[in-house]
């Protein structure tokens, strides 16, 4: 652990002079003591009564929950305000948490928390203002079977010992409140972020093909993107997000990891597309691309089309030459997929949470 902590300060530190010499180094390089450097139920309660006022207290939203406190055979309902230190303290509990298994993924459940707060914004219809963050409805069948979604249980069951231990915290909040989370703490940009999340039922399900296919091409990423709201920039942006985590042959079908260091937040993903040699990978699962130098890095047909679309590639180029200017956009535009279509209260504010890890 000790080991693995140096080294990624120390990439923070090379982030911006010597990442060309980093991403081209084999994977191992980045695994030191065999660490990271690559870069849902309710719980269960003692009482039924305090839950059916907590459910009841749903609506007030995250300015007051209702809860029951027990003295004896007295029950007194009282008003829980939860206020920024209440949420650094959930925040701080997901991060005490994110490395706790070596032999998950790259050792860290960081990206796949990513993924999943993206995966319950990015459904939002700004047309009928359906979807987004507000009701964490991925807890329910069909939404939690949608193949875009695959393996996000892992993430949902991660979050589960949370919420029980802060049971005053919506679903929809604590998904994203783990996606800021680990955004931070895998070194990128801070994300501001306000609670006020409500949680649905199946009901509020939205249906299959929301989400990007990684199959298709540029008109295809306009049209999800456009719905929901984003310009061009915005979804080269958010496509950096690609920089964390691996695909999984188990779940969407598609194998590796986008660059060396999937637990750490840097342009090199934007390094990698330009200045790599791609090629299709030689195999038996979908079309996908591998680095002709190792063979060891993926890249995805949707993510080939920002290089193949001039008004992409653009800002592909500038991310790739300036990752604070990746940093500035990427934090402006996940924070905005993050409040897609929820109905926060008037003047709520931002937060900004310290970092634990980082």
């Amino acid at each position: 652990m000790a080991a693995s902590r140096t080294a990624t300060r120390t990439l923070r530190a090379l982030r911006t002079s010597t990442r060309p010499a980093l991403t081209a180094a084999p994977r191992a390089a980045f695994r030191q003591g065999g660490r990271r450097l690559y870069s849902s139920e309710p719980a269960k309660s003692g009482g039924s009564n305090i839950w059916a006022w907590a459910i009841g207290a749903g609506a007030l939203g995250a300015g007051g929950l209702w809860y029951l406190n027990q003295d004896g055979a007295s029950a007194t309902p009282k008003v829980f305000a939860p206020k920024f230190d209440d949420y650094q303290a959930v925040y701080n509990e997901i991060a005490s948490r994110l490395e706790e298994k070596d032999d998950y993924d790259d050792g860290s459940y960081g990206p796949v928390l990513v993924r999943l707060a993206w995966h319950a914004s990015g459904t939002y219809d700004k047309e009928t203002g359906t979807g987004g963050s507000n009701g964490a409805t991925m807890r329910f069948a069909p939404e939690s079977d949608h193949g875009a979604n695959a393996g996000l249980k892992a993430a949902r069951d991660f979050l589960e010992p949370v919420k029980a231990k802060f049971p005053w915290i919506t679903y929809s909040d604590l998904w994203i409140l783990g996606g800021v989370c680990a955004i931070q703490e895998m070194l990128g940009p801070q994300i501001p972020y306000r609670p006020g999340r409500q949680d649905r039922d199946a009901a509020g399900c939205t249906p299959d093909g929301r989400l990007p296919d990684a199959t298709q091409a540029q008109d295809h990423l306009r049209n999800i993107f456009y719905r929901m709201g984003f310009n061009d920039q915005e979804i080269v942006a958010l496509s950096g997000a690609h920089a964390l985590g691996r695909c999984h042959a188990d779940r969407s079908g598609f194998d590796g990891p986008w660059t060396f260091s999937p637990t750490v937040l840097t342009n090199d993903y934007y390094k990698l597309l330009l200045d790599e040699k791609w090629q299709w990978k030689k195999w038996n699962g979908p079309k996908q691309y591998e680095d002709k130098k190792t063979k060891s890095l993926m890249m995805l047909p949707a993510d080939m089309a920002l290089i193949q679309d001039k008004k992409f590639k653009q800002w592909v180029e500038k991310y790739a030459a300036d990752n604070e200017l990746f940093f500035k956009d990427f934090s402006n535009v996940i924070v905005k997929l993050f409040e897609l279509g929820v109905p926060f209260a008037e003047n709520s504010e931002r937060w900004v949470f310290k970092t634990v890890n980082a």
